[in-house]
């Protein structure tokens, strides 16, 4: 097996002094290969960080083993390479468990969490026909019993309004104890939940700015709440517009999303420029790799990149052998 800290190797890290620090992160999951909307997320961050001389981060997030697929990760890996992009450090969720650990238990110590028995089923049952979003009535949130690993651990919302800038979206305001209520941090299988571990990992590690898609832009209040409570610093944030399947669905590895093939790198990133609003020069879209990062990286312009999806469908782009193997 392919050593996966072989991949990483800082192009950029020979750059002059900046007036300010830069750090940003891809974050996939390895729940199965890379496809076309992924390439969006990390083209967008990774153009984002190296144009101001920033660092670029790649964090496995596998901290939810039953959805995991084995050897996903080395995969993602070997795919980013194969496409140009080198990253400046390399994290796995799953060996930061105990900051996950002493970051619940500040929580409880302070009151700010509960115990819950409620299943979603429940949830859903209790909300009737309501086709909205799932919102936490705060069914648990006055009972007094000890909890257990078989509880799932909520935080508290009360009166919680969280305010941000998105750097493409525009201002956001959440009231999260109505349009979310009381949200999980640790799942009953024992399992930590990703808002806790994102907002603590984007904390800890200093992430300046996270770029990622707008299917994750409702996460992002319940990572600014968890990072509140724990006395801990937000980066900005900017939501890039997701890629439709056929059905006008997000893309997504659920939905039936093409793996990506590591051959021919240079069409899909060329169409990955096209949609964040950037059109590769025809000589780049047959030249070299290197070539393509140059140009991306001295033209890109965060400001050109349109603020939603509406109607940016998967292009044809060489997908793997595998692709009927993805789900």
């Amino acid at each position: 097996m392919t050593d996966p800290q072989s991949f990483s190797s800082p192009r950029h890290s020979s750059l002059g002094p900046r007036p300010f620090f830069y750090r940003g992160r891809f974050a996939p999951s390895p729940t199965g290969p890379l496809h076309f909307g992924s390439l969006i997320a990390a083209v967008g961050s990774y153009l984002q960080a190296r144009h101001q001389g920033g660092q670029w981060w790649l964090r496995i997030e596998d901290i939810d083993p039953p959805r995991e697929v084995e050897g996903a990760s080395e995969a993602i890996m070997a795919l980013l390479a194969a496409y140009g992009f080198e990253w400046d450090d390399l994290s796995y969720q799953s060996r930061r468990h105990s900051h996950y650990a002493e970051a619940l238990a500040q929580l409880q110590h302070q009151h700010l969490t509960y115990p819950c028995t409620c299943t979603r089923r429940r949830l859903r049952e209790q909300q009737g026909d309501n086709p909205g979003p799932l919102i936490y009535p705060g069914t648990c949130r006055s009972h007094r019993f000890p909890c257990t690993d078989r509880h799932a651990i909520r935080v508290l919302t009360t009166d919680a309004v969280i305010e941000f800038t998105d750097r493409l979206q525009g201002k956001q305001i959440c009231d999260l104890e109505k349009e979310v209520g009381d949200f999980v941090l640790r799942r009953a299988d024992g399992y930590i939940s990703y808002q806790l571990a994102v907002a603590l990992d984007d904390a800890e590690q200093g992430m300046t700015e996270v770029v990622r898609g707008c299917d994750l832009l409702d996460s992002t209040p319940r990572q600014i709440h968890v990072q509140q409570q724990l006395g801990l610093d937000s980066p900005q944030y900017a939501h890039l517009p997701v890629v439709l399947g056929p059905d006008g669905q997000k893309l997504s590895k659920q939905t039936g999303a093409r793996p990506l093939s590591p051959e021919q790198p240079l069409v899909p990133l060329t169409h990955a420029m096209q949609f964040l609003g950037h059109p590769v020069p025809e000589e780049l879209q047959h030249g070299s790799l290197q070539g393509f990062w140059d140009w991306a990286i001295d033209n890109w312009a965060a400001d050109r990149i349109p603020p939603n999806g509406t109607g940016h469908n998967e292009p044809n782009v060489p997908v793997s052998a595998a692709a009927g193997e993805s789900g």
